[in-house]
């Protein structure tokens, strides 16, 4: 039996009752769970990668306040999100909440949603394993695969063993989206897996066009390192976000072990990078 997930904890920095029930009831509903903090304890409280709400309308926040510390959390690595009251004016530092926040900003209630749901999937470690999307190209003779972790790949119908070229006439999702089935013109069906078409499209896109299928571990051990120490991580704090052993990330960035697909999206994600950044240059 495989171990329970660990549920993803968002702090909410507010003063206020209402705010942090409306904001449980909203993360609850998403699998996600919220955890009170005074706005005063935001300094101490702040971890790379770890989402933050922000209430505006606290008490102890006035614009250079609440600015100084949506900046702190964004500088130390956070996620930082901002509510603000539809009785608060910001206007003066509205537009530059929104770059710190990523467009992470709720001024209206129904907002909240939107903004949990976004965290959902970000805080999703399968997204990069599952298709949101599955079509035929609008270039036609390929099938155009989008990812719930936003990469988008293109899937050339030829190079599809099964694949016999008449007309595409369903596609469907099947396993929780990660396997699709397509239904072709002639009675014929094909089985894609999500994994594998995105692996098959790292892989080249790291070979930079080459076609011996194969991806340099010295050079993916040196980019998982720099992503890494970018992040602000050590091997174990990486090892612990993983459960990954740290001897067995020292090797992969020593170039002497080549990871799985499915272990660089671990290590990507709880760097806090897409998977196809790890793979890049």
């Amino acid at each position: 039996m495989s171990a329970a997930t660990t549920q993803t904890t968002v702090t909410l920095f507010t003063d206020r009752s209402l705010f942090e029930q409306q904001w449980k009831q909203a993360l609850s509903s998403a699998g996600l769970a919220g955890a009170p903090a005074r706005p005063d304890q935001l300094p101490d409280h702040l971890e790379r990668g770890a989402a933050v709400v922000i209430d505006a309308g606290a008490s102890s926040y006035d614009e250079d306040e609440l600015l100084a510390h949506v900046g702190l959390a964004r500088a130390l690595g956070a996620c930082p999100i901002v509510s603000v009251p539809s009785d608060i004016d910001v206007g003066a530092i509205d537009d530059i909440l929104d770059d710190l926040c990523a467009g992470l900003v709720a001024r209206r209630p129904e907002d909240v949603g939107r903004i949990v749901a976004a965290l959902a999937r970000r805080t999703d470690a399968g997204r990069a394993r599952r298709f949101e999307y599955l079509t035929v190209s609008p270039r036609g003779g390929e099938l155009l695969a989008i990812f719930s972790d936003g990469n988008a790949v293109l899937v050339e119908r030829d190079h599809i063993e099964e694949d016999d070229g008449t007309d595409i006439e369903e596609i469907s999702l099947e396993d929780e989206a990660t396997r699709a089935v397509l239904t072709l013109e002639s009675g014929s069906t094909i089985e894609l897996t999500a994994a594998t078409v995105a692996r098959k499209s790292l892989l080249a896109g790291a070979n930079n066009g080459s076609t011996n299928g194969q991806v340099d571990g010295v050079k993916l051990g040196q980019r998982i390192r720099e992503l890494r120490l970018a992040a602000g991580l050590t091997q174990a704090e990486l090892a612990r976000r993983t459960g990954i052993h740290r001897p067995n990330i020292a090797r992969v960035e020593a170039g002497r072990h080549t990871p799985s697909l499915e272990t660089i999206a671990r290590l990507a994600n709880a760097i806090g990078v897409p998977t196809t950044r790890v793979l890049e240059g």
